[in-house]
């Protein structure tokens, strides 16, 4: 499977976004600086601010740059994002000043601070409030009420009380920090350590970059917790703050934040926009990409070398960069890069070159990195669950329908299945014209409703075409979604009733026959489908109930015993046992499948004795 996490590897030729923002960083020559980057869930955001942080790591100025990573959502609901910021900032200056007298002095005041300040609860918005002459909140509110109490003029012995009170609460909560001076109220203690925050970078010659992450994925409250304590150090010189969010969601935490308020869009949008000088938008993937990132994918599974990997994708990133030129990252242009010695892997390319023109405009997928990868570990998953199944089945054919069932709507996947489950042989022949026609170019008649977009013109022109193959195994292996058994459900009691009692059989017996002759055929049909689940899930074929179960039934219903005689053509010769033979060697419709093992050189050599055995007795 694909990881869904981050990145270090540029497979998009991104590296050219993160250079640019890398040099804008180094050319601001410690001035303050401010980015966003922005985008959409899943687009690569995360994985931009690695690169820039890896753009600036290879310069040789690297060694002036303090490096701070913050996740917000980490602390969500477990601490307080703007004291957690805060903190990490100070306790990475601390840890950069070691061997500094001076700067690790003012970075151990700067973390004592801080450490008051979450102590204290102003983080949370105590001094806000008292900027404003509202009384502060939290423990620290406690101390500032009764230190009021003292200094109102008239001490009383509850004023007292509450002193101590206070002071034994603000001491046990943190023995180890640093309190302010008494003549230092909480807004002065924010003012200098901003101001010691300032020396110390100056102290140590470095500028601080600090990288913001997944603030989309956030709480409202916690967004704008951490956007908070951005401004606390914004602007001051020797730093950078390069934040990572979806700006639609930003607004929405803003609207949310300042609930009950009236805010035009105008207010919304220029909340983040005060924070950020330089906007930088992950560019969004087209064909191109699409086909290289699908096909990078594949061969990053091949086992090929991490030096080739890394020769091939700075490949692909130099094509891409002259997409414009008319330059394409094709099929041809990958397999030139692919070295002759290197794992066969030109089925999944090919699969990745006609994947990619749907994956990149059908809405449902867009062309979003995380999305491309979850597709193909779904795709992954079916295939292993076909494997350890013993299921054949065609990758290209399983992706097809994945997408459909990615992209269509449910209703049509529904139909999709349904023809599947209820038509002849698990074909949907509904699909053979439309499909002709798509891939020939011609106008499709026929496609009314939700049938008759764009994105279903597209599939059906993907190969392969669907309309003549037996699409059960595919609809089984994908069963997660929508059960092969959907349409057996739609069974008739007395039917439901008849088929739990041939999956009990140990012997064969005619004391269903009458009562399946008087059912319907379509629950004959349902019965089938049915048995055929039970019958795929089966190792060994000697005499498992599932085979006596088919027998009793196609005893009683003739017609259908072509379904279950393809099942027995195509069946793993390896599960085969000889006890099936004898059981098969009466049935006329059987005849081809035994004649197919006995050729087959997987067949077990018992199996074939006994089928030989037959032929020389003339049965």
């Amino acid at each position: 499977m694909w990881s869904d996490n981050d990145t270090r590897e540029d497979y998009l030729n991104f590296r050219c976004v993160a250079d640019t923002a890398a040099e804008l960083i180094v050319q601001a020559k410690g001035a303050p600086l401010s980015m966003g980057v922005s985008g959409g869930w899943g687009v690569g955001k995360s994985s931009m601010l690695n690169l820039i942080s890896d753009a600036l790591e290879e310069r040789d100025e690297h060694k002036n740059y303090i490096f701070v990573s913050f996740n917000a959502w980490l602390y969500q609901g477990y601490d307080d994002a703007r004291a957690a910021l805060l903190e990490e900032i100070a306790t990475k200056l601390v840890q950069k000043a070691a061997g500094n007298t001076a700067a690790l002095g003012k970075a151990k005041k700067l973390l004592g601070r801080v450490n008051w300040l979450r102590l204290a609860g102003l983080t949370a918005g105590s001094a806000a409030a008292m900027a404003v002459g509202l009384p502060p909140i939290g423990l620290a509110g406690a101390a500032w009420s009764a230190f009021q109490g003292v200094t109102d003029g008239e001490i009383t012995t509850d004023d007292i009380q509450a002193v101590e009170k206070s002071g034994a609460n603000l001491a046990k909560a943190g023995a180890e920090t640093v309190l302010p001076e008494k003549k230092e109220s909480p807004p002065k203690q924010i003012h200098a350590l901003r101001d010691q925050f300032e020396e110390t970078l100056k102290d140590l010659g470095a500028t601080l970059v600090v990288f913001i992450d997944d603030l989309d994925r956030c709480l409202p409250a916690t967004a704008i917790s951490t956007l908070e304590a951005v401004r606390l150090f914004l602007f001051l010189p020797q730093t950078a703050f390069i934040i990572a969010a979806d700006d639609k969601m930003i607004r929405q935490a803003v609207r949310g934040h300042f609930k009950g308020v009236e805010l035009d869009d105008d207010l919304v949008t220029n909340y983040f926009d005060k924070l950020i000088q330089v906007p930088i938008r992950v560019p969004p993937l087209g064909t191109q990409e699409v086909r290289a990132y699908l096909m990078l994918l594949y061969l990053a599974k091949a086992g090929l070398n991490e030096e080739t990997m890394k020769r091939i994708r700075e490949s692909v990133c130099e094509r891409l960069s002259l997409s414009w030129s008319g330059k394409r990252v094709d099929l041809a242009f990958i397999r030139g890069l692919v070295p002759e010695d290197a794992p066969d892997v030109s089925v999944n390319l090919g699969l990745a070159d006609r994947l990619a023109p749907l994956m990149t405009t059908a809405q449902q997928i867009k062309g979003n990195p995380r999305l491309i990868k979850r597709f193909l570990n779904t795709l992954w998953i079916r295939m292993a669950v076909a494997k350890t199944q013993r299921v054949a089945v065609d990758e290209s054919t399983l992706a097809k329908v994945l997408l459909f069932e990615r992209c269509a709507s449910e209703s049509l996947y529904q139909q999709l299945v349904s023809s599947v489950n209820d038509g002849d042989g698990g074909r949907p022949s509904f699909l053979t014209e439309w499909e002709r026609h798509a891939r020939a170019g011609e106008p499709i008649t026929g496609l009314k409703g939700e049938w008759d977009t764009p994105f279903v013109r597209d599939w059906l022109a993907l190969e392969p075409a669907l309309g003549e193959l037996d699409l059960r195994a595919v609809v089984y292996v994908s069963r997660e979604t929508l059960p092969v058994v959907t349409a057996a459900d739609q069974m008739s009691t007395p039917a439901l009733e008849l088929l739990e009692g041939l999956l009990k059989l140990n012997s064969s017996t005619s004391a269903f026959t009458e009562r399946l002759q008087a059912l319907p055929g379509r629950d004959h049909t349902f019965m089938v489908d049915r048995l055929m689940v039970r019958a795929r899930q089966e190792q060994s074929w000697g005499k498992p109930s599932v085979l006596l179960a088919f027998l009793t039934l196609i005893d009683a219903a003739p017609e259908m015993a072509p379904a279950f005689a393809k099942f027995l053509e195509d069946l793993d010769p390896t599960r085969l046992k000889p006890a099936i033979v004898p059981i098969l060697k009466d049935k006329e419709w059987a005849r081809k499948a035994l004649d197919v093992w006995s050729k087959n050189s997987n067949t077990p050599k018992s199996v074939k004795t006994a089928i030989k055995n037959l032929a020389e007795k003339g049965d």
